[in-house]
């Protein structure tokens, strides 16, 4: 975990070093915000899924009459062994999500199809650059716009500042913003005695540090309470479930953070993608799993949260030889939490036609993913159109935030 304050990472120094090299940070730090009005205390959560999703994988348009000869050995299909999900009497859900399944007919879940940002080129690099700059254009400015749409929220007597979980602060809340960095690791941890001999020896040596640790250890009990500290995550999906366990606990706190940021890597799905079982559907269980994670953990705040599901570009609508599916661009966002309008399908379908097919080869893009997190800002956050168009998505007051998202 790297530790920041104000987005810039600290000195390299005895006191650098152990901040940035230890699994947890010092939550002090954070500014204070206003609690939203009308008594709301609202959560945010991104998940930004590296490798770009299948889209097409994910919510099957099965009711349209080319998508099973494109997709071939791995089309979803409505019966069988391993049948899809039903979501109406077009598209259908992949089987290894029967957690978003229940929320959507629970109406807190929703689905954003053939969704894009404005890149239109094929790097993982460029791609998730653009998804989490919140630009048109790549490599042009080293700030996300999470941080800076936490860097416009008014200052009050409540903490809702941003939690950034992994070992990397993701470049979506990366920014002047004061944030804090938790990463889940598999080491042994630290003892209650060697802890506070840590602390007795920078409390005389280095008191800020002695701070730091201290309420860096604090932030790491909550999130890993209740945890088997012999129980090890076995693989990528358990990795997700875990993680999303420890930063629920977090946003449950009263004093914690109301904003959370973490991406899930290994979504480049080039070969042997699987349909209904397989490398994907195992990516896609422990998604399912982790969103459940937050439900279950954040208790009563469930009603006020928001989790939006993105990722840099979609793939190909046709399967490779090798029974996988190369680079694209239209793809899905998926809508989580007890403030969603959920039970929607939100989509624009463009056709599987060859002739329909972003260059003769992708799901073509309809929906603009700006309006959807612009959307979100503003309803949930209460951030103005005005400051989403001008400092939180430069340059981009075309896009107008989707309505309707939010109950």
């Amino acid at each position: 975990m790297v530790c920041c304050e104000g987005g810039s990472p600290l000195a390299v120094s005895r006191r650098g070093l152990l901040l940035g090299g230890a699994s947890f940070a010092a939550w002090a730090y954070l500014p204070k915000f206003a609690r939203a009005a009308g008594g709301r205390d609202p959560r945010l959560i991104v998940v930004i899924l590296h490798g770009a999703l299948d889209g097409l994988a994910a919510v099957a348009p099965v009711g349209d009459p080319d998508y099973a000869d494109l997709r071939g050995a791995i089309a979803l299909t409505r019966n069988g062994s391993h049948a899809a999900i039903d979501l109406d009497s077009f598209f259908v859900l992949h089987p290894s999500m029967p957690q978003f399944a229940r929320m959507y007919r629970e109406k807190h879940a929703a689905i954003v199809h053939a969704v894009a940002t404005p890149y239109r080129e094929r790097s993982h690099f460029d791609g998730q650059d653009v998804l989490e700059s919140g630009l048109a254009r790549p490599g042009r400015k080293p700030s996300g716009w999470l941080n800076r749409a936490l860097a416009t929220l008014p200052r009050g007597e409540r903490v809702t500042g941003a939690v950034a979980v992994g070992a990397i602060t993701p470049l979506v809340l990366r920014g002047a913003a004061p944030t804090v960095g938790w990463a889940p690791v598999n080491l042994p941890q630290a003892s209650d005695d060697t802890a506070t001999r840590l602390f007795e020896l920078y409390q005389h040596r280095d008191p800020a540090l002695a701070q730091a640790l201290l309420h860096g250890l604090q932030l790491n009990r909550i999130a890993v309470r209740g945890d088997d500290p012999r129980a090890k995550p076995r693989n990528g999906s358990s990795v997700m479930q875990t993680t999303a366990r420890g930063v629920a606990k977090l946003m449950k706190e009263d004093d914690g953070p109301r904003i959370a940021a973490l991406a899930f890597d290994g979504w480049d799905t080039h070969a042997n993608e699987g349909g209904p079982v397989g490398r994907l559907a195992q990516l896609l269980s422990g998604l399912d799993g982790a969103i459940a994670e937050f439900e279950s953990g954040l208790g009563a705040h469930w009603r006020d949260t928001a989790i939006v599901v993105a990722t840099e570009f979609g793939r190909t609508a046709r399967i490779n030889g090798t029974h996988g599916t190369d680079h694209g661009t239209g793809t899905v966002a998926l809508l989580a939490g007890g403030a969603v309008n959920g039970g929607r399908m939100i989509a624009d379908w463009p056709g599987l036609k060859a002739a329909n097919l972003y260059q003769n080869r992708d799901l073509a893009p309809t929906i603009n993913l700006y309006a959807v997190l612009k959307g979100l800002l503003r309803d949930h956050l209460g951030i103005s159109e005005r400051i989403l168009a001008g400092s939180v998505f430069p340059d981009s007051a075309a896009v107008k935030p989707m309505q309707g998202l939010l109950t």
